[in-house]
């Protein structure tokens, strides 16, 4: 059973790999998008055998899940509660996200220990995605190698290039693109009073 319902998802993400990002040669945009349906990792905590709350309880349901950062350590969204956050969804290959990063790194600058600012890198493999920030120097915040597309399934992201930002108590306040990153600044700026 588990088998028929992951084909058609593994299926879909090959070929829209393969789809690519930018203008086809009718000088349309185009993106890359993951199907829509919801991840393995998205399960909420549950009391501890005990008989006690799990000690995340105080963590909204949106910060509950794990990654690995594309330098291969282990990232837990749990330490992201409590203070506003954006996940910024992108590919290495996509000049729109490339155009994004100078944005969100100094976005990730500015507002360091009053919010949080995570790159959630998807559609490719994890070297593409480790060279794409060491040549956008967007080091100075996590990215997640989200080479399954779990956290982009998620928070239903169907496409790269990407914001979700949320607010201190995880409460989805925009979801959209914002070319260039214009526009984040204030959006966060309005979420850290």
């Amino acid at each position: 059973m588990r088998a028929r319902t992951l084909l058609p998802g593994s299926l879909a993400v090959a070929l829209l790999t393969l789809t690519g990002c930018g203008t086809d040669s009718g000088g349309t945009n185009t993106t890359q998008s993951l199907p829509k349906e919801p991840a393995a990792s998205a399960q909420p905590s549950t009391p501890s055998g005990d008989g006690e709350e799990d000690s995340s309880a105080s963590v909204p349901a949106a910060l509950k899940f794990t990654g690995t950062t594309v330098d291969g350590k282990a990232f837990d969204a749990r330490s992201l509660a409590g203070k506003p956050t954006v996940l910024w969804f992108w590919a290495p290959w996509c000049p729109k996200c490339r155009a994004q990063a100078a944005e969100t790194a100094k976005v990730a600058a500015e507002y360091a220990g009053r919010a949080n600012v995570v790159g959630i890198a998807g559609l490719d493999e994890n070297g593409a995605m480790k060279a794409f920030v060491a040549e956008t120097d967007s080091g100075g915040f996590p990215h997640l190698s989200d080479e399954n597309g779990e956290v982009w399934k998620r928070f239903e992201v169907t496409e790269q290039s990407r914001y979700v930002i949320l607010d201190k108590n995880g409460k989805t306040t925009y979801e959209g693109v914002l070319p260039g990153g214009k526009g984040l600044a204030g959006k966060v700026a309005g979420l850290v009073g």
